[in-house]
């Protein structure tokens, strides 16, 4: 290689990013910021609610097996800990229903509703209210119910 070539390599590798060149990379950086985050924002928040209903799914499932075995489902003062601990007064109880040894948090780390009797018709209630906390709500603020 010819010593005037090297010359102008090392003067070129000297030069750097022009502005105009590290704005125009700013723009494209911005662009795809704007259009993938909200996107990928939108499906965590739709995937915690898919999470709410399906531990709501393994918890029901949990207590129809706790019914079966015991003959009742878990009282008000049992709860869901009677899916991972013997309650003194269930002689049939073969659990722990759950795997983990504990009664899963809500998406949003709070625990899951559990009411004896349901005020829905059911056996039971067993719910959580959504991202928000609050009962009602929308979208991700929906609350979760049991069916």
């Amino acid at each position: 290689m010819s010593h005037a070539i090297r010359r102008r390599l090392a003067r070129s590798c000297r030069r750097g990013f022009t502005l105009v060149e590290l704005l125009v990379v700013l723009v494209i950086l911005g662009l795809l910021f704007g259009l993938v985050v909200p996107r990928t924002i939108g499906y965590l928040s739709r995937a915690q609610s898919d999470v709410a209903k399906m531990q709501v799914q393994s918890l029901e499932q949990a207590l129809d097996l706790f019914r079966l075995d015991v003959g009742r489902y878990p009282t008000q003062e049992e709860g869901l800990k009677a899916l991972v601990a013997r309650p003194a007064n269930a002689a049939k109880w073969a659990g722990p229903y759950l795997k983990g040894g504990e009664v899963p948090a809500d998406p949003w780390s709070r625990p899951y509703y559990y009411e004896v009797p349901s005020k829905r018709g059911l056996g039971y209630d067993l719910y959580t209210l959504g991202a928000d906390g609050a009962r009602g709500g929308d979208g991700e603020n929906a609350d979760v119910f049991n069916k």
